[in-house]
């Protein structure tokens, strides 16, 4: 169901081809922001180019994107919603997104606030417990709508404690929406989509924020689904728009992918022998951040010996001791986009024998799945040409022994129990109910990380192999012929880790 859906929507994106002058781009589309107002001469609930012109230029949002992207996006997401109208024979619809509430991790000490990536994309706001409504209007046509936010009210004494707070004047100047209110006058603005001839689309099941959902949704929801009307899921629609980038996105993920290739190859600069992962960690952690990353995509894998055979180990707290590697996943948010990169390294500088076999053997498998990068190819095509050339690597250099040659494959998901790669954005995994199946088109991001894990207990593999686990991953840009390596400057061949190593 999900994969034919995403040929019908990825179709209809690759038709929102909007060109000319960019008057006449208001003109035919209404996408004029009404953020044409001045930006209040205060601080708000996140960076506003009156506070932080450091990052961010008059007219921009978040870095980079400005209120006319912004605005862009949201016509696209109602065209998807117009051709899918089409099919259900209403004209009136309602779009309804969440943003992320704050979580704790105990008592009243929260968590470093991440938005919800759907609800950002869509209007650039960085701030919890607020709604974004799309909604048609009245004798006007798809894809013309109004964009409203729904905001938390202004609270001295909260704003105290939590920090100042964009509230209605704010929301509207910086995002370019066309009206912004009070988080409590959302559930009798609501009442006028009532009506059964108005499809509404919310993602209901699983909600990204359960106290808006049942304080304000479910009863809407409930009364809508006793109707004629359905409730439709946006999520669908809005994973088709994020899964081909921008010209603006792409610059920001290149960003992202630089400072982790650097970050990346400054931890393995300054790695000795033994090392604390934990000490790894920190590096890796800090060069990202000191190179103007927001913070890190996700927590790091660094896993020195067997531990490397963990696949999301996380603890990061061992000894790596001499004549062992250590594995490093990490990546960072750059400006709401992230970066995926893997490397793996002996930690006193030279790889051993076995060490140096298996991971070149990777490391061929690797780039001949990079070449593969090209529109017209998927993820799955990738995957299955990645087993069979993984596969006779292994019977190669002698992991896989005869007596298990006959059911290679299975011996290959055994020690490579992943896939190829993922889709990356705004998010690690990003677009995660797009099938890997579909076509690769220019502008897609992936990832291409290949590995073998080996662990220490594993009596059918020679002795010499057991304990080592070794990935590498790059992200990939999908151009129209070659393949862009996001992840380039980041050392993979077996002399240029070593020389790195040894550069003290």
């Amino acid at each position: 169901m999900i994969p034919q859906t995403v040929r019908n929507i990825s179709s209809a994106v690759k038709t929102l081809r909007i060109q000319g002058c960019t008057n006449c781009l208001y003109k035919r589309f209404s996408i004029m922001p009404s953020g044409q107002k001045s930006l209040p001469s205060r601080y708000l609930g996140q960076p506003s180019p009156f506070t932080h012109p450091h990052l961010l230029k008059t007219g921009e949002v978040t870095p980079g994107l400005t209120q006319i992207e912004y605005a862009l996006r949201r016509h696209k997401l109602l065209s998807l919603v117009q051709k899918e109208a089409e099919t259900l024979g209403s004209s009136d619809h309602a779009i309804i997104l969440l943003s992320h509430p704050t979580y704790y991790m105990t008592n009243d000490i929260p968590f470093s606030f991440h938005q919800n990536t759907n609800f950002l994309y869509l209007c650039g706001f960085q701030e919890p417990d607020s709604i974004l409504l799309l909604h048609t209007i009245p004798g006007m046509s798809l894809p013309s709508h109004k964009a409203i936010l729904f905001v938390p009210r202004r609270n001295e004494n909260r704003e105290l404690w939590d920090g100042p707070r964009s509230g209605v004047d704010g929301a509207v100047a910086l995002t370019g929406v066309d009206e912004a209110y009070n988080m409590a006058e959302f559930r009798q603005y609501l009442q006028q989509f009532q009506d059964e001839g108005c499809t509404l689309w919310y993602d209901n099941e699983p909600s990204v924020h359960s106290v808006l959902h049942s304080d304000y949704l479910q009863p809407f929801v409930d009364i809508k689904t006793k109707s004629k009307n359905v409730v439709k899921p946006v999520r669908a629609l809005v994973q088709n728009l994020r899964l081909i980038k921008s010209d603006t996105e792409i610059e920001l993920m290149k960003m992202a992918a630089k400072i982790t290739s650097e970050a990346m190859s400054s931890t393995m600069f300054s790695t000795t022998s033994p090392v604390n992962e934990s000490y790894l960690y920190a590096k890796f952690d800090f060069e990202c951040r000191a190179r103007g990353a927001d913070l890190l995509a996700y927590p790091p894998v660094v896993a020195g010996g067997n531990r490397c055979n963990t696949l999301h180990y996380v603890k990061n707290n061992q000894l790596v001791q001499d004549g062992e590697l250590v594995l490093l996943d990490g990546g960072c948010e750059y400006s709401g986009y992230v970066s995926d990169v893997t490397r793996t390294w002996p930690v006193n500088g030279r790889f051993t024998t076995p060490q140096s076999e298996l991971y070149q053997a990777i490391l061929d498998v690797q780039k001949a799945c990079l070449s593969l990068c090209t529109p017209g190819i998927s993820l799955e095509n990738i995957y299955a040409f990645m087993l069979n050339h993984l596969g006779q690597k292994l019977k190669d250099v002698g992991v896989v022994q005869e007596k298990y040659q006959h059911d290679i494959y299975k011996a290959v998901r055994r020690y490579c129990p992943h896939h190829v790669g993922h889709y990356l954005g705004m998010d690690v995994h990003d677009t995660p109910d797009i099938s890997r199946s579909i076509a690769l088109q220019p502008g897609m991001v992936v990832t291409i990380e290949p590995g073998i894990y080996i662990p220490e207990n594993d009596t059918s593999a020679p002795p010499r192999f057991r304990g080592i686990g070794i990935r590498i991953e790059d992200d990939v840009l999908i151009m129209d012929e070659e393949p862009v390596i996001l992840s380039a400057d980041c050392p993979k061949e077996l002399a240029e880790v070593e020389k790195i190593l040894n550069c003290q």
